[in-house]
């Protein structure tokens, strides 16, 4: 078997597929695999390191305004076509998957006109402009939101979910405790806005140190990198209770929150697969920078099914982040209640889905 995968520009594009390349190499191992994404993008980089064949194209994203850019864009994509119709015909692979990133276009489009079997994975609850414009050629349409199924012809869309959320699963709850340094027999909470770490979370965090050291639970506050030093300085102005520890990046995220009771962050498609793989309850901080605000939605998707409490970057403040804490955790039935909802939300086979579905389209 020969797959050939794009995706670029984020992290939420490229380690869904990285995952997937691991479930096939498992299952097949040999199979072959080509990865096609930009010199610029994350991928370059990240792909490279796992050791995963990697052709590059020339594209860029369209502008959201009117502008002369926009013809080069069109100009880029329709060499990107025939550059990666070129790619193909060297390395003649048996299905083509796109996870997202403007990268896609060219790629799976090229595909589609050489008859080669398709499918692409949208991750969030409101597609981008590439998966909307991809999904009128592909075979077929993986989605891990229900709410994304209504952009989509429904014949060809399957409700698959993250093959990321698939790696989290397996790990120990209470080495996952020990290796953040925290009591084994104690409730806690992880912290973190990402691996660059997030002002306003940041803030609020630091706005309720002064009243968190009289709680009975700990707390895992990753500040990411960029803003650690900054944020120690405060928290030592104010004082860092015996229950709260910082730190500025955790490099063994998956054992870590397979520890924890309650994880507050983003709602990043990639976190959201991991909590809900997981069956963890949440308190989502969407960020409010992302296109189409599709982090909202994302979040949305379990708050609904009680799952989560979803906080808005403008509301966040420390009194209110440690007042929904409070909720959580010293209310054993409404823990219960949010963990079995994220649970029922959660997709642990994942990876094996989206592996049986591109089988599904090969020799059709």
């Amino acid at each position: 078997m020969r797959v050939l995968v794009s995706g670029g520009g984020t992290g939420g594009h490229i380690y869904p597929a990285l995952s997937l390349i691991r479930e096939i190499q498992e299952s097949n191992p040999k199979a072959e695999f080509l990865y096609v994404g930009t010199e610029k993008g994350l991928e370059n980089d990240i792909v490279k390191k796992e050791n995963i064949p990697f052709r590059s194209i020339y594209i860029t994203g369209f502008k959201r305004k009117l502008s002369f850019e926009n013809v080069k864009t069109i100009a880029r994509f329709l060499k990107g076509v025939q550059d990666s119709k070129k790619i193909m015909k060297e390395f003649k692979p048996d299905v083509v998957l796109g996870t997202g990133g403007y990268v896609c276009g060219p790629v799976v489009y090229a595909a589609a006109k050489l008859g080669i079997p398709t499918v692409i994975h949208e991750q969030n609850s409101v597609p981008g402009i590439t998966n909307k414009f991809l999904s009128k050629y592909v075979d077929k349409v993986a989605i891990c939101f229900e709410a994304a199924a209504s952009y989509f012809p429904e014949e060809k869309t399957a409700l698959v979910g993250n093959p990321r959320g698939s790696e989290v699963l397996g790990y120990d709850s209470t080495r996952g405790k020990e290796l953040a340094g925290l009591h084994p027999n104690k409730k806690s909470v992880l912290i973190f806005g990402g691996s660059r770490g997030a002002t306003p979370i940041n803030n609020a965090v630091l706005g309720m140190l002064k009243e968190v050291g009289n709680r009975d639970y700990e707390i895992l506050y990753v500040t990411g990198n960029a803003h650690y030093d900054n944020v120690m300085k405060e928290a030592e102005k104010i004082g860092i209770p015996e229950n709260v520890f910082i730190k500025p990046f955790v490099y063994n995220m998956p054992e870590i929150l397979s520890g924890m009771d309650i994880i507050v962050g983003r709602a990043g498609a990639t976190s959201l697969a991991e909590i809900t793989a997981l069956g963890k309850a949440s308190i989502l901080i969407p960020s409010p920078y992302v296109t189409n605000n599709h982090q909202e939605k994302n979040a949305q998707a379990l708050k609904d099914n009680g799952a989560a409490i979803i906080c808005l970057e403008k509301d966040l403040t420390g009194a209110n982040l440690l007042q929904d804490i409070d909720h959580i955790l010293l209310n054993d039935e409404t823990l219960r209640g949010m963990e079995q909802a994220s649970k029922e939300l959660g997709i642990p086979d994942a990876a094996t889905r989206l592996y049986q579905l591109m089988k599904s389209i090969i020799g059709k």
